[in-house]
């Protein structure tokens, strides 16, 4: 943990917080902190800050904290995902919050298994504390937002434009000739939802649904890649490509 995430209801009006379980263990355990210790911390969805240790053992920390530090920016990246197998979507819910992405969208696919929708891992319950663990990472507070749609054409052709109203989309796809590394993004506010499919891959259908929905194709190269591997890859180039725009 790069940054200890509280929730802003852990905090009283004079600024103190105690802590228990995971992020005790780690602040008592990894950081080695003692009484007077200054360790990072942030609110979840808010500002950042410093947190004095009061008391600290291996299961019950004190902390006075001062938020005082915004954020990051919110990320101007959206990921709309064929949700893949539970246990790859159970692995991928830190790396995105990590890698930065505003809103997850998992949707259905034609080489979708309909059983993946029935799966505990997509329970807000079981997720969020795999998004904050990667925000704890990253050192950022905002939770991804996360929706869930079982139709995929009902989502593109009616719900997207609401989910994101605005900005760039990219189809990822890799029988296209257009390359990640190849895009330029001059707009410094440019926002972009990059869609990624099943290990399958998409259908001829699913692509011409989304090409006829605004989404440009644009390909890593002509691997297959697994989910997690793919939704990392063209996310670290996205945001790289962003950055340097």
């Amino acid at each position: 943990m790069n940054l200890i995430l509280i929730e802003a209801s852990e905090v009283d009006v004079q600024g103190n917080a105690v802590l228990t379980g995971a992020r005790a263990r780690h602040i008592h355990d990894v950081l080695g902190a003692k009484p007077g210790t200054s360790i990072r911390v942030g609110v979840v969805n808010s500002l950042r800050g410093r947190g004095l240790v009061q008391e600290v053992t291996d299961s019950r920390v004190v902390l006075h904290c001062e938020f005082t530090e915004a954020p990051p920016p919110a990320p101007r990246i959206a990921l709309l995902l064929a949700l893949p197998r539970p246990k790859v979507m159970r692995r991928l819910w830190a790396q995105l919050s990590a890698i930065g992405v505003g809103r997850i969208i998992l949707t259905n696919a034609a080489k979708v298994e309909r059983a993946y929708f029935d799966s505990h891992v997509l329970k807000p319950e079981v997720y969020r504390p795999y998004l904050i663990e990667g925000l704890q990472q990253a050192q950022d507070t905002a939770v991804p937002e996360v929706s869930i749609r079982k139709q995929l054409k009902v989502l593109i052709e009616d719900e997207l434009d609401i989910l994101f109203p605005y900005g760039g989309r990219l189809l990822a796809d890799t029988s296209t000739w257009h390359r990640v590394r190849d895009l330029m993004f001059n707009d410094p506010n440019m926002r972009l939802l990059v869609a990624v499919g099943p290990e399958g891959g998409w259908t001829d259908y699913e692509r011409d649904l989304f090409q006829r929905h605004g989404f440009k194709p644009v390909s890593m190269g002509p691997r297959t890649l697994r989910a997690d591997t793919a939704c990392v890859s063209i996310l670290a180039m996205l945001n790289e490509a962003i950055t340097a725009g």
